[in-house]
């Protein structure tokens, strides 16, 4: 899992709080983490791998492919996959070397090599999470954006800039802290560990409550948007509202599941190691209680990967197409629902009337003033190359694809 009480039980002089949580039944919480993780990366990149069915071109016309629409998502996958691997690989060695662990604990022990293990992994773990966090930030900032303007692909430069540039920096800088002077001789102190739990916390919060702000502003902007197109509020697109709110509603639900058991647990721990003798009996429920949410962690922290990969697209199948060439025919259908679709549909269908109107009211607005106003109304079809958004509507539309691509491409001609 990741938390910074990992970190600073790398250190040998460690808080009472963190020895009482990291050291109570270690076995049993390393085994239930590496279990977690490894269930969440396996279905992870089983999600994210490319499918053979469901994704056909509509005719001579294909809806756009999705580059840079699913590059944000994607990544947010990739650096959970990431995070699990690291989760992985720590739980991995902590059950199968017990000696890395009990060399930790060692004052001014020769071997470097369990404390390297220690802070290596823990980093690791946590730049890769943090990167998440921060990612998915820039996603609500840029489904916002992308309706009230526009944004191009250099958007996509600038968040790599953004996301990279600050979990580094507070990656290092906290850990830089909280092994001052040293990793063998960290300073005591609740006031000199602050800093590190900070600038661990601060994107997660910033997610859990900046994010609900920027996707009710944009489900309130689609609305206004698709009303103001033809001046009605038709069926469909009420539904596309529909989905929309509901994408972001799981996005934030599946954060809140995976992480708001850590700062129930850090604010236990940060109770218990304010009081002079955390074993006193009146502090029993609070110390089960943090128990408890530490267990928690440890399992719902891993799955965030496999869960956003179920927030963002649904359950994708087992069909795997690990064909390279077929893989560069097929779009991604990064933005499908977790519902399951009536059979002899096709997925990528209930986009179809969304991009028919916006290529006949492109063709309007081109005529009537030689200008592209519906940009903002564009990147809701799939695979928009302006931004990152996507958002795909089900249909119950009946009959055989390739009438709808034929009815596509009449649209074009006319």
């Amino acid at each position: 899992m990741a938390s910074p009480r990992l970190e600073t039980f790398c250190c040998p002089n460690r808080d009472a709080a963190t020895e009482f949580a990291v050291s109570f039944q270690p076995v049993l919480f390393g085994a239930l983490s590496l279990g977690s993780a490894a269930l969440s990366l396996v279905f992870a990149v089983l999600q994210v791998l490319p499918k053979r069915k469901g994704y056909r071109r509509l005719g001579q016309y294909p809806l756009p492919r999705p580059a840079s629409s699913s590059r944000v998502l994607f990544i947010v996958s990739i650096c959970d996959i990431l995070g699990c691997t690291g989760i992985i690989v720590r739980s991995s060695v902590w059950l199968g070397l017990p000696s890395i662990v009990e060399g930790i604990s060692v004052t001014n022990n020769t071997d470097v090599l369990p404390e390297a293990f220690c802070v290596g992994s823990a980093m690791w773990i946590q730049l890769f999470f943090s990167a998440s966090f921060w990612w998915t930030f820039c996603y609500a900032v840029d489904v916002f954006l992308v309706v009230k303007t526009s944004a191009g692909i250099s958007t996509i430069v600038l968040y790599h800039m953004i996301t990279w540039g600050l979990a580094v920096l507070l990656c290092v800088e906290g850990v830089a802290m909280l092994y001052y002077p040293s990793i063998s001789d960290c300073e005591q102190g609740l006031q000199h560990a602050v800093p590190h739990y900070i600038t661990t916390y601060a994107p997660m919060l910033l997610v859990l409550i900046a994010n609900p702000v920027f996707f009710s502003r944009t489900v309130s902007a689609v609305t206004s948007l698709l009303k103001g197109r033809q001046g009605i509020y038709t069926e469909n697109e009420r539904r596309l509202a529909n989905e929309i709110k509901i994408r972001f509603f799981k996005i934030m639900l599946v954060f809140f599941v995976c992480w708001a058991p850590n700062i129930i647990n850090e604010c236990l721990l940060f109770y218990l190691e304010m009081q002079p003798n955390i074993t006193d009996n009146s502090l029993r429920n609070i110390r089960n209680a943090a128990l408890t949410t530490w267990f928690i962690m440890g399992i719902l922290n891993p799955m965030q990967a496999f869960l956003n990969t179920l927030a963002f697209h649904g359950w994708t199948g087992w069909d795997v197409d690990l064909n390279p060439q077929r893989s560069r025919e097929l779009a991604w259908d990064s933005g499908s629902t977790s519902g399951p679709n009536a059979a002899g549909q096709n997925p990528v269908v209930g986009t179809t009337l969304l991009y028919q109107s916006h290529v006949q009211e492109v063709q309007k607005n081109t005529i009537g003033n030689g200008q592209q106003h519906s940009d903002a109304i564009s990147v809701l079809s799939e695979g928009s190359e302006s931004s990152t958004v996507e958002i795909h509507i089900s249909s119950e539309l009946q009959g055989d694809v390739d009438a709808d691509g034929e009815s596509l491409e009449n649209s074009v001609r006319h």
